[in-house]
């Protein structure tokens, strides 16, 4: 049976929009209190939290603690409102994370352009943003892996709520991460996104056995290209898409993260590129790799990647030729 999750409280960083937004929705309609955790708030999100908030009349209360996922005093923040407001937390979502914008095909920004963590920009070029710390590293990668020191420290420091470690042999307490199919492949337009999705793949399989010792479950979605801000908000970005490629849609994402906190069975393809589909039971350290409608398990050796629909972008070749006119010039990595 699948576990119910009426009454527990969740903290999910980044569900200002996307696919965090569309988890905490979920997790709202299934009367779960939701922490929104996040810079800002898009309008829908702003407006789902109102109609959440504790002077309405939802089962479910929402609200929002303005979030810089870099900031460690930040994330420790949350479980402290987390506590304050609820009484605890069962399920945590360190999903904020952006994308490595492409770089411009010159060292110089146009007006409508900022600068960005982005590997083919080296810190010390007017593009990047980076001084001491890769800021794409810090959000995607080092921000995931301290809220789940936090949240492992939190759930185990408070057994009463819930006080059994499994219901209906589904772990009650959850850290559902946010993976990619680019923890997979391998982008040049994207090396440090690259690096790090990869990162948290290996994280979550390291942290497999908390669930039976503990019953803490920790896995992770790994989406395909998913219709978010991360992309229809960035030209740059978006025009690697073309009409060839389909849409991961965020509720597709958002059903395989349900299935990991509900636990019980889910839906995927057969291995080995055969037809059909098979039920596979839930567990710690699984990684769903999330398609245009189809969800895979993405096995930890010999897995034989992402294919299908959701998962292309068809135009990335005049990318490449910008970072390769780059690399040519000669003066790349050099102070600009």
């Amino acid at each position: 049976m699948a576990l119910s999750i009426a009454g527990r409280t969740a903290i999910v960083t980044g569900a200002g929009s996307g696919i965090n937004l569309a988890f905490a929705r979920a997790l709202l309609r299934k009367r779960c209190n939701v922490v929104f955790a996040d810079l800002k708030l898009r309008p829908e999100a702003q407006e789902l939290v109102s109609n959440h908030s504790g002077s309405s009349q939802s089962s479910a209360k929402a609200v929002f603690q303005q979030t810089d996922v870099t900031d460690w005093q930040h994330l420790e923040r949350m479980f402290h409102i987390a506590k304050k407001e609820f009484g605890g937390v069962d399920i945590v979502c360190p999903g904020a994370g952006v994308y490595e914008p492409v770089p411009p095909p010159t060292a110089r920004l146009s007006s409508s352009q900022a600068p960005s963590s982005n590997f083919w920009h080296p810190p010390g070029s007017t593009c990047s943003t980076d001084a001491s710390a890769y800021a794409s590293l810090s959000i995607n990668l080092s921000h995931p892996i301290r809220t789940t020191q936090l949240a492992i420290s939190h759930f185990l420091s408070d057994r009463s709520h819930p006080s059994t470690p499994t219901e209906n042999g589904t772990p009650t307490k959850s850290i559902i991460h946010v993976s990619s199919i680019a923890g997979q492949t391998t982008p040049l337009a994207a090396p440090l996104y690259v690096a790090a999705k990869h990162g948290i793949s290996g994280f979550v399989r390291t942290l497999a056995p908390l669930e039976q010792r503990f019953g803490i479950r920790v896995a992770a979605v790994a989406p395909g290209v998913v219709r978010t801000p991360l992309w229809t908000d960035h030209p740059r970005v978006l025009r690697m898409v073309t009409g060839e490629d389909l849409w991961v849609e965020p509720d597709e994402v958002m059903e395989a993260m349900m299935a990991l906190v509900e636990g019980g069975e889910v839906e995927v393809l057969q291995k080995g590129g055969q037809e059909g589909t098979r039920l596979v039971t839930v567990e710690g350290g699984m990684v769903l790799e999330v398609g245009k409608g189809r969800v895979r398990v993405v096995d930890t050796f010999m897995d034989e990647g992402p294919s299908g629909d959701g998962h292309t972008v068809s135009n990335v070749a005049p990318v490449h030729d910008e970072i390769f006119n780059r690399l040519h010039a000669g003066t790349w990595g050099l102070q600009e």
